[in-house]
């Protein structure tokens, strides 16, 4: 079959009968589909930015981790510069999408974080509990959200490494006042030992812009967060716990 050049081919197609829509006048019914319906509308997936913040080593990296996947690296890798991740959360009404933002806690990144904390909804600040130099440090960290954010940001103290509380250098009482103080929320965590994972992100979209009074789906007793240390692990190295 010879070829058609594409003019002779638009001549063609000018050419060719065209069909006509049915009309309604006349009194006449038009078998075209009434397009005007009522179509269940979408809502837009809301979606939260969380950055975290917090002295190397103390275990952000390994918070989110195990929130992703419910795994633990014990090989330590420290973060450079920024690292994102993110998840769907189900809620009992509706369905949000938390940005997690895993930042580097290494003085030479400092100049980078500012631009990132500047558009976060929460702020998770994580210390080591073992390590009370990490814990003194919360003050620079929050004071950046502030500087940042003012109050318009959900602010997350959290001392992190409860599996290791036999090396403690914090106590409870330590970071329950210093989260008065400071009027943020805390929590103490285990990312190896996975204690209280579920539940500091599960309170955290709860109390996300918008979102006080929603519910989380699934077990009642992840909202509640107890500040009490986990027991320690049956077994300890003499090496320092990286989680």
């Amino acid at each position: 079959m010879p070829l058609v050049e594409a003019k002779d081919m638009e001549d063609i197609e000018d050419k060719a009968p065209r069909a006509q829509a049915p009309s309604t006048l006349g009194g006449g019914e038009s078998n075209i589909p009434d397009t005007d319906v009522n179509v269940p509308q979408i809502a837009p997936l809301a979606k939260y930015k969380l950055v975290f913040l917090g002295d190397q080593g103390v275990g952000k990296t390994s918070m989110i981790t195990r929130f992703m996947y419910d795994t633990f690296d014990n090989a330590y890798q420290a973060t450079i510069g920024i690292d994102f991740l993110s998840k769907t959360m189900y809620m009992e009404d509706r369905t949000v999408r938390l940005q997690l933002w895993d930042t580097a806690g290494q003085e030479r990144f400092r100049s980078l974080i500012p631009s990132y904390i500047r558009d976060s909804s929460v702020a998770v600040v994580v210390y080591d509990i073992t390590n009370r130099a990490s814990f003194l440090n919360t003050s620079k960290w929050i004071e950046d959200v502030r500087t940042e954010r003012g109050q318009d940001v959900v602010v997350m103290l959290v001392g992190n490494k409860t599996d290791i509380s036999d090396r403690r250098q914090v106590s409870i009482e330590e970071g329950s006042d210093k989260a008065k103080e400071e009027n943020v929320m805390y929590i103490e965590t285990s990312a190896k030992a996975g204690y209280n994972i579920k539940a500091l992100f599960r309170k955290l979209a709860t109390v996300l812009p918008g979102m006080e009074n929603t519910m989380i789906t699934g077990d009642s007793n992840l909202i509640d967060i107890k500040l009490t240390a986990a027991p320690p692990p049956k077994e300890h190295t003499a090496e320092q716990c990286n989680c």
